[in-house]
């Protein structure tokens, strides 16, 4: 095993193949290790996420060597079936580049058990490994689109597309079963440990799967915001729902939690309850009933028009009253990028999957705002005080001004030439108009230059990652990035910058400052973990 650094409380665990992997996975949900929250597995690696207060990195890492991966044989889990309709339009270059007919691709991938080896890329979209064997290189052009139910082979795994998106896996057929469904009590159809066998159904014509949309909100009797304008994107967001990458789900949430529990507790909520996540100002309501509310996050003007005309602009982190038929809109910011809107009680909105954040890559969570939308509140009389001493944890960050972002180096700077980690530090960073709660794109006058070619096995990734594609330019994770990815990390942001980059605004410039350079973790000796 080789162990390297992912930010302050990641670590990533390489090995030498995907059944090392999968043993050394099945080993740690056997036994757990305490202070570990959650485990990523990949093609030869394990994601392990940990609290750092509760144990070290290199401790962790040496409990993890200590672990027996001489892998006994999975045991088989649940077989699931699923027709395929064999008329991909990459189907006769994989035989081309196979050696093999048409007709014998489909015969092989039809006729041995193929076995979920973990899931990531997109909600219910599990690496498939086994069965046919076949390894064949991704297309050197990705596509733009692939339509959802497209069932595909990339490296020595298949898939099968749970939604459109882009994608650069070689289409071999396309099937109507539906992968995600969060009306199951399961959505993923396809688990960590589950079996699949394809079945041939035969020519088709093209085949449609549908796919569930994320819900609107619904009209309310009581107390609600009704929505005249959402301005660029208003989401409803709160701390996500961790702990679902079995199904490749990551946690999504706020791109700034501490403004998020800041204006819950000035409202008296718990610290963790939806608000709403305003972009760049333009978010315009009206208030049916009575209730209380709470701004935070960028600098910007919020503006209370009463019923008869009255005009009130209440303070950013204070809680203020909003009466019946009182109008509120929010100005763009002049400092930062998203405000949080709280409002006393809480959203009436369902959760999904236990969440009210919206994840706009993984389309999971309540739909985007829109004009005449209504937001029922939850009644509260009583409960917790609003809190009057509510600050902001930094200075919000301008467009005209250079951020400096704290980086920890890893897990993959040795992909890079040294002189690429260096200039990772030394140059400045423009943010893009193209970045979004995905991640923020960056453009730097020299891009950053790999050492080590070829392609790197998808593995997980962590929100503040720096993946560096091969333009060179790179792209920093934020809150709804896709579980795993395959291009190379040079650096992570450290968690105590992570807020202050979710409020930097498009054309602003950003430094990354090293906390040390690059190093491999070394597990501790077996005596200063005893001491611990």
């Amino acid at each position: 095993m080789r162990f390297y650094p992912v930010s302050l409380d990641a670590l990533l665990v390489e090995l030498a193949n995907l059944d090392e992997t999968l043993a050394l996975f099945d080993a740690l949900q056997q036994a757990p290790i305490a202070g570990v929250q959650e485990i990523v597995p990949a093609a030869r690696t394990l994601l392990v996420h940990f609290r750092p207060g509760f144990i070290s990195r290199e401790a962790l890492a040496a409990q993890i060597a200590a672990r027996d991966i001489s892998a006994s044989a999975r045991q088989a889990g649940k077989l699931i079936e699923i027709p395929v309709h064999y008329n991909g339009e990459d189907l006769a270059d994989v035989a081309q580049a196979l050696g093999i007919s048409t007709d014998e691709v489909i015969r092989r991938h039809t006729g041995r058990d193929y076995s979920v080896a973990f899931c990531g890329f997109a909600p219910g979209f599990a690496y498939l490994s086994g069965g046919a064997g076949f390894v064949v290189p991704r297309r050197s052009t990705p596509r733009t689109r692939i339509p959802a139910g497209a069932v595909a082979l990339a490296g020595g795994f298949s898939g099968i597309y749970p939604q459109a998106s882009p994608g650069g896996w070689q289409i071999i057929g396309v099937t109507g079963t539906r992968m995600w469904d969060l009306e199951r009590d399961e959505p993923a159809l396809l688990q960590p440990g589950y079996r699949v066998r394809f079945v041939d159904a035969g020519p088709s014509a093209e085949q449609r799967v549908s796919v569930a949309t994320p819900s609107r909100s619904t009209t309310h009797t009581g107390t609600a915001l009704e929505i005249l304008t959402p301005g660029l994107q208003t989401l409803l967001q709160d701390l996500g729902r961790p702990g679902r990458a079995g199904q490749g789900v990551s946690a999504s949430g706020a791109l700034d939690r501490g403004a998020l529990r800041a204006a819950n507790r000035a409202v008296g909520n718990d610290a963790g309850s939806a608000c709403l996540e305003v972009l760049m100002g333009g978010l315009a309501f009206t208030c049916h009933g009575q209730t209380v509310a709470a701004v935070t996050g960028a600098d910007a003007v919020v503006e209370v028009r009463s019923a008869d005309g009255e005009v009130l602009r209440p303070a950013l982190y204070a809680p203020f009253t909003l009466q019946d038929g009182d109008q509120v809109s929010l100005h763009a910011p002049t400092a930062g990028l998203r405000n949080y809107l709280a409002i006393r009680g809480g959203f009436t909105h369902a959760p999904v999957l236990g969440s009210l954040a919206t994840d706009t890559l993984a389309q999971v969570g309540p739909a985007p705002l829109a004009a005449g939308d209504r937001l029922g509140v939850h009644a509260r009389v009583g409960g917790a005080a609003v809190s009057l001493t509510e600050q902001p944890a930094f200075a919000m960050p301008r467009r005209d001004q250079v951020i400096t972002l704290d980086v920890v180096m890893g897990p993959r700077s040795d992909w890079f030439t040294a002189e690429a980690q260096a200039l990772l530090a030394e140059q400045v960073w423009q943010m893009t108009p193209q970045s979004n709660r995905i991640g923020i794109r960056l453009a730097g006058e020299q891009p950053l230059q790999r050492a080590i070619d070829g392609e790197l096995p998808s593995e997980g990734t962590t929100v503040g990652a720096i993946q560096v594609p091969p333009s060179g330019q790179p792209v920093l994770f934020l809150a709804d990035r896709p579980l795993t990815g395959g291009y190379p990390v040079i650096g992570v942001v450290a968690p105590h910058h992570l807020d202050l980059a979710g409020q930097i605004p498009v054309n602003a410039r950003i430094r990354f400052n090293p906390l040390g350079a690059f190093e491999p973790v070394r597990p501790a000796p077996s005596n200063e973990i005893a001491a611990r």
